[in-house]
């Protein structure tokens, strides 16, 4: 009898984190991702800036679900083709399975892949604000100051991003995609 009595506490307190948990969430989420306002739910236009084709399969793939599976159109901008390794435009195709009219890839002779290229950060503030207003982005998200693989275009990426913000469009929000040390 006493282990019937220990078997209903636990599942009575697995109940208890199982609610708590999937309570908490959903609140916090909602409130994050959709607001309303008196005509209710608005569809935000996110824009993911990436430096490369394959950085959105390789990072961002659960974030990209997300947004979409709340309604959210997503649009991604990406800054090099990719072609370090002679690969570019297999890169590029792949990043096409994502609907093509949201999608742009540069080919800028400034913004070349590889691991010693450095990109101005002017630069990559005037794309990104140049698509801000062209998509009437509500949210950008990117690479954070590490740039997860401590790739020096995903950390350029980052600064251009943050050089754009400062100075013309704090109204934008933005978010990065934190590294996390393996």
């Amino acid at each position: 009898m006493a282990w019937l009595l220990v078997l209903l506490t636990i599942f009575l307190l697995w109940m208890l984190s199982l609610w708590k948990v999937l309570y908490s969430s959903k609140s916090t989420l909602s409130n994050v991702l959709t607001y309303s306002n008196d005509k209710g739910f608005k569809r935000q236009n996110v824009l993911l800036v990436l430096a490369h084709p394959d950085d959105e399969s390789m990072f961002f793939s659960p974030t990209i679900q997300f947004f979409i599976s709340k309604g959210h159109n997503i649009h991604i901008l990406c800054m090099s083709t990719g072609n370090a390794d002679g690969k570019g435009y297999i890169r590029k195709e792949e990043l096409y399975r994502v609907p093509p009219q949201r999608v742009k890839v540069l080919d800028h002779p400034n913004l070349q892949d590889g691991l010693k290229e450095q990109w101005q950060h002017n630069l990559l503030a005037t794309i990104i604000g140049e698509e801000v207003n062209m998509r009437e982005i509500d949210k950008i998200i990117t690479f954070d100051s590490h740039g997860i693989s401590g790739h020096q275009n995903h950390r350029d990426v980052h600064h251009g991003l943050c050089m754009l913000l400062q100075e013309k469009r704090p109204e934008v929000e933005a978010w990065e995609l934190i590294s996390t040390s393996i």
